[in-house]
């Protein structure tokens, strides 16, 4: 294990844990006046931290499999081991929330400010309630493959 891991492992705690102080803030913050005063606030500053740690997260982590020489067994189907599976089930979790996380700093910083339409605000909140479970999904598989 390289430097790779420490830097994953950090960004992973900042993922998570702003993942889960947004939806505990967005639970708590039932008052519309509220949320318009926090939001266009917060919303960009905490959009550009989770990037940048996706981002971060990404990187590690690609470099972590070519490290351990993980690239070319991902892709072999004869190779059958628990950890292995997990580490590919892991990424296509991944890849599902990096989409999510996509379409929903789009439509944040599109409408930051504004009022948005039914059809945004739905999109918003399903995809901000995807990237927090599949958080959980992706930490439950990284403790399968540390294992």
């Amino acid at each position: 294990m390289g430097w790779e891991i420490h830097f994953h492992l950090i960004a992973a705690l900042s993922w998570i844990g702003g993942s889960v102080f947004m939806f505990v803030l967005g639970v708590s913050l039932k008052d519309k006046e509220d949320q318009q005063a926090v939001y266009p606030r917060i919303g960009p500053i905490f959009g550009y931290f989770e990037i940048g740690a996706l981002v971060i997260l990404l990187i590690t982590g690609t470099l972590m499999i070519i490290d351990n020489g993980l690239i070319y067994m991902l892709f072999n189907r004869t190779v059958d081991n628990i950890a292995l599976q997990a580490l590919q089930e892991k990424l296509i979790v991944v890849a599902i929330m990096t989409i999510i996380t996509i379409v929903h700093t789009l439509i944040a910083f599109k409408t930051n400010g504004k009022k948005r339409t039914r059809f945004e605000m739905i999109l918003s909140r399903a995809s901000s309630m995807g990237i927090f479970i599949l958080n959980f999904i992706v930490l439950h598989y990284a403790i399968i493959i540390r294992d």
